[in-house]
């Protein structure tokens, strides 16, 4: 398994990504922030604040996405369509990770344009929700748990699928999906009781830009995350009885 990692390149790809997360996509939340109703920005705010721990520094995050002169009239409409298509960038790093993991060529360009923005639609959809799920939508916190777990894993088993261009079928899909969903609501769990003090003390140290070391790490750690249950998932597979139980197709050497 861990030359699997190697040969995926998974540093590389964990830095690529949370580069293009940071670069690209927390650009277009900062553009939506400004054209969204209050209610949907404060549901976005809780929920980047889910991501980081409850006890996170809401003035800052808050800050974020209400800074003064970001408006509607700052960017218009063409802004925000710019903006959305830069942030596929994001879409275009998660496409080579799972073609990488799963010995793909590249997909053609009319083969994965529009998939690169749906599949950024539907992480911002995941995204916004993150706060409720969370909480069970007032279930309390095990229905959250469940919830949790089980977006993630379709999340990432819908990613998979959408992203390699269905060049890979459903079922082959499903054990990456489980080890990056799960390692995904297990590290937002474990990230909220160190994340806050983290963000404080880097604030503490080097003031504004503290806030975006400790971004960057947690970007960083979660794409690790990742990358890891994707190429793991992939070795699954691919190994055993799982191919003749999962239809997983016979690689070619």
């Amino acid at each position: 398994m861990l030359g699997r990692l190697i040969s995926v390149n998974w540093l590389d790809a964990s830095a690529r990504l949370a580069a293009q997360t940071f670069l690209a996509a927390l650009p277009l939340l900062i553009v939506l922030a400004a054209f969204a109703p209050r209610g949907v920005k404060d549901v976005l705010v809780d929920s980047v604040q889910a991501l980081f721990g409850e006890d996170a520094p809401v003035d800052d995050i808050q800050e974020t996405f209400t800074a003064q002169g970001v408006t509607k009239d700052t960017y218009g409409a063409v802004g925000i369509v710019v903006a959305l298509i830069s942030a596929t960038a994001l879409s275009r790093a998660l496409q080579q990770v799972c073609e990488r993991c799963w010995d793909l060529p590249k997909g053609g360009a009319r083969l994965t344009a529009w998939r690169w923005l749906v599949w950024l639609l539907g992480w911002l959809a995941a995204l916004l929700f993150q706060a409720p799920l969370r909480h069970g939508f007032g279930g309390g916190t095990w229905l959250g748990v469940l919830l949790s777990l089980s977006t993630a894993v379709l999340l990432w088993w819908w990613t998979q699928h959408l992203l390699l261009g269905a060049r890979i079928g459903w079922m082959p899909l499903l054990p990456g999906a489980v080890l990056a969903g799960v390692g995904m609501v297990t590290f937002v769990y474990v990230s909220g009781l160190f994340m806050p003090v983290a963000m404080q003390r880097s604030l503490a140290q080097f003031g504004s830009l503290g806030y975006v070391f400790a971004l960057l790490s947690w970007l960083i750690t979660c794409s690790c995350v990742i990358v890891t249950g994707i190429a793991l998932g992939q070795v699954t597979a691919v190994s055993g009885p799982f191919p003749r139980l999962l239809g997983t197709p016979v690689q070619k050497p």
